[in-house]
Parts: structure tokens; sequence; C-alpha cells
């Protein structure tokens, strides 16, 4: 990329990032990817995404600015929301790095999460929140569960939508959007999913069958049963599977039946929930 002007106003610092990760899942359909970068002095040239764009200011000082505006700056702890297709740059102050975490999301996903919670899509035109330190933790901490290895894509998918419906929007004015009761057809649902076996259904289908939104299904579970819906499934499934063991079923049947990917995944999950591989509690050996 040729020499730009950071924030068009200042000119180009020197080095890229000396500390940047990214993430970014293929096997999830929504794209989604995050970065966290320390310390960096990079500049960008005014751009714009297709994807909405999320970020926040670790340390630092930001200039953000975009055609026709003036530039606003970012200290730590704010944060700023871009619609996809807004130009835009953000980057540091004159002689300065910052660190920072930046989040982009599927515009079409997006959308419809907002269509099933009653809201326009899209979204305001452009946020940007001053120090918002509850913010500011609310988004730390879901990135700390994108970036984790041992967290299930379906738990970063619930992870991200209730930051959205339950902080985020909130915060730009949107109403909550928690019902105030379990509809009866949750009860029964747990019922049949306690005992059921092959694919793990996913979270739109487990909130068509109960007539919710994904938000309010991820609430109604948490509540009752202090799970995420996929962490429920599998400590369901892990419970069944220590019945069949002793009943001599085999550990690649066992995984097939029970809606694990592979064998090597129903033994991972099982020793993180038992504390030992199926072997060995079969064996009963510690």
């Amino acid at each position: 990329m040729p020499a730009q002007r950071c924030g068009m106003i200042h000119p180009m610092s020197q080095a890229p990032s000396p500390s940047a990760q990214f993430w970014r899942d293929p096997d999830w359909p929504v794209v989604v990817e995050t970065r966290r970068a320390s310390g960096s002095r990079a500049c960008y040239r005014p751009h714009s995404h297709p994807s909405v764009s999320i970020g926040v200011v670790d340390r630092g000082l930001s200039l953000f600015s975009r055609p026709g505006a003036a530039v606003h700056p970012l200290n730590a702890g704010s944060l700023v929301v871009v619609p996809a297709g807004v130009v835009h740059a953000c980057n540091p102050a004159p002689g300065e790095a910052w660190s920072y975490q930046m989040l982009h999301l599927d515009a079409l996903w997006w959308d419809r999460l907002r269509a099933e919670c009653g809201l326009a899509p899209g979204g305001e035109d452009l946020l940007v929140h001053g120090e918002a330190p509850l913010l500011h933790r609310a988004f730390d901490a879901l990135n700390t569960q994108l970036f984790a290895p041992d967290v299930a894509l379906a738990d970063k998918e619930a992870a991200l939508i209730d930051f959205l419906v339950g902080v985020l929007w909130p915060a730009q004015g949107a109403t909550r959007f928690d019902a105030p009761t379990a509809p009866r057809a949750l009860e029964p649902l747990l019922r049949e999913l306690a005992e059921g076996e092959g694919p793990l259904p996913d979270l739109t289908d487990l909130a068509r069958r109960v007539g919710l939104s994904r938000f309010q299904l991820i609430r109604h579970f948490s509540r009752h049963t202090g799970l995420t819906p996929h962490a429920w499934l599998l400590n369901q499934r892990v419970a069944r599977s220590r019945d069949l063991l002793h009943d001599g079923a085999s550990l690649a049947d066992l995984a097939c039946r029970l809606g694990f990917a592979d064998q090597s995944h129903f033994q991972r999950v099982f020793k993180a929930h038992v504390g030992v591989t199926p072997h060995r509690y079969r064996s009963g050996r510690a």
C-alpha cells in the first residue's frame, strides 16, 4: 500500500504493528473475523468494509475520521461501530502507538439478527461511544471467548448474540429483548433433548421449535440450566454416554450415536466434563 496520511491529517507513522493476532473459523457459516493489535503504529488510508465493524481502544489515543466530518479522538475504553460500506479511517495520534481490538461481522447476519428482535436493519449510521468502560469490558470478554481454542463454535455464537442484543444494541437505545417468562414449549424441549441422539441441533433450529429469537433462547437456557444451549446439550450427551459406556458400547459407535464429530471429539468433550478419558472411566481407573 502506498504511503498515506494518518486519519487523513497526520504523516504516516513508522512500522506496522509489532503484535497482531487474527481469528476466523472457516467452519462458521457466518463470516466473523476479529483481531487484537498491541503497540501499533500502522496507519490506514480511508477505506470501507463489506461487514459491520466494531472496535475498541485498549491503550493510547486514536483519531477516527470519515470524509466530510470532524476528526473524533478515541481514548482508551472507547468503542466505535461502523456500518458496512461507510468510508472511515482510524489511526494512532502522531508519534504514538495504540492498542485496539476490531471485530468484523457479516452484514446480512447482522440484519437478520436485528430483524429477529424487531429492529430495523443496519442500525445507527455511525455510533461512537466515548470512554465506555462497561461496553469495553463486555467486548473484551467476547473477544477473549472468540480467540479461545477450547470454546465451542456454538458457544462463541451464543456469546456474540448475547453481546449484541443484550449489551451493545441497548446501549444504542434499543429495547432489551428478554422474554418475561419461558414459553411452555421449553420444558418439553429440554426433556426431548435430554433423550436425543444423532446430530446436535443448531441454535436457529432450537429457537424456531419454541418460537423464540436466538437471543431469547440463549437467555432462557441460561436462566433454567446455567448453561448455553450448546453447552447444555454436550453435558446431556456426556451424561448419556456414561451409562452407554457401562453397557459396552464402543467409543466410535458412541461418538456417532450421540452426535459428536468423531471419536476424538467425543473423547475430548468427555474428559473435559468427567476429568478422565472414556476408557479410564469404563475401566474404573482414575
